[in-house]
């Protein structure tokens, strides 16, 4: 393994440091416990706070900022963040509104933040990301995984939080946008988690997994090297399927999100664009917004996921407004 690393054990603290200096303007970072929180506390609003394991930046420190995160709580690498961490977090940034957590599908950080919320002295309420349809189950979840529509999530509740929008309004936008949100990963690596030193899984230079998790988890098959066209097709009719199985339109206004795992260039993360627009295009959709970038990662994984929500008035006007953030920042 080569890895820009002092020591293992302290690739964390010093990671988030780095991140916490480079970005002071936006945010601080607290440890012992570990959570980052914005600079400039919110007032009069509902909190709203995410996490889960590191490793893939820039979710979800990356987040906190005005428009989305009010903290962000990060465990060790593919780890679940601890409930001291969200407590605490929750005690820094609470504004009198009440306190959102979302939280990715995986049974460490529901469990954890289900703890958390037990002992929390004021009103919250959680958001559950469930957008992955390769699979129901896998190593990590009972049902669906969260993942890229988390960040779809984050901007646009965080975006009615700053409205001063009350904890009810905020839980019924995320809810409703995970439902509309579908999303499904492909993995030509492995990616190599630190303390292990090791791939997590072998893979051939002549395969792909199909459907994989954002922690290398397996997805539908393992399956020949093919062309990107037909990689694409084979992940756009998975969504499109995953629509009709919610009863959820098969056209109309989408945004489209094409994220890298971590080790995909642009160059390739935009041909895969170009041809699921087209494919998506031809299926009726309108893909009124789009995002392409590395915006929640499998640490060095080469792979690439895509996500598509079906819009509303209501959605797109929140992921049309300001955010400014380390990860995301348009409108500021």
């Amino acid at each position: 393994m080569k890895k820009f690393v002092n020591n293992v054990d302290d690739m964390l603290t010093e990671s988030l440091s780095g991140f916490a200096t480079a970005h002071s303007e936006l945010v601080t970072v607290q440890f012992e416990p570990t959570f980052v929180s914005r600079k400039q506390k919110a007032q009069n609003k509902v909190a709203i706070i995410s996490g889960g394991g590191s490793g893939h930046e820039p979710l979800h420190a990356g987040y906190v900022g005005k428009g989305m995160l009010d903290a962000a709580c990060p465990g060790q690498v593919f780890t679940s963040p601890t409930p001291d961490q969200m407590l605490a977090a929750a005690e820094a940034v609470h504004a009198d509104k009440g306190v959102l957590f979302i939280v990715k599908n995986y049974a460490g950080d529901v469990m954890n933040f289900e703890m958390a919320t037990e002992m929390l002295p004021f009103e919250h309420a959680t958001v559950l990301t469930s957008d992955d349809c390769a699979v129901v189950n896998s190593t990590y979840t009972t049902g669906r995984r969260g993942v890229a529509g988390t960040v779809i999530i984050e901007k646009c509740v965080g975006s009615l939080a700053e409205t001063g929008a009350d904890l009810a309004s905020c839980k019924a936008l995320g809810d409703k946008i995970n439902l509309r949100t579908s999303s499904i990963g492909a993995a030509l690596t492995s990616c190599t988690v630190p303390a292990a030193g090791r791939p997590t899984f072998d893979i051939s230079d002549s395969e792909l997994e199909m459907g994989v998790g954002i922690h290398g988890e397996p997805g539908r098959r393992r399956e020949a090297m093919r062309t990107a066209d037909a990689i694409v097709a084979d992940m756009v009719a998975a969504i499109v399927h995953d629509f009709e199985t919610k009863h959820l339109p098969t056209q109309g206004d989408i945004l489209l999100l094409v994220n890298g795992l971590g080790a995909t260039p642009l160059m390739e993360l935009y041909l895969i664009y170009n041809t699921t627009a087209t494919l998506l295009t031809n299926k009726g959709f309108n893909i009124a917004r789009s995002l392409v970038g590395n915006y929640i990662t499998a640490i060095d994984m080469a792979g690439a996921s895509l996500t598509a929500c079906l819009l509303d008035d209501d959605i797109q006007q929140h992921w049309d407004r300001p955010v400014h953030t380390a990860g995301l920042r348009w409108g500021c």
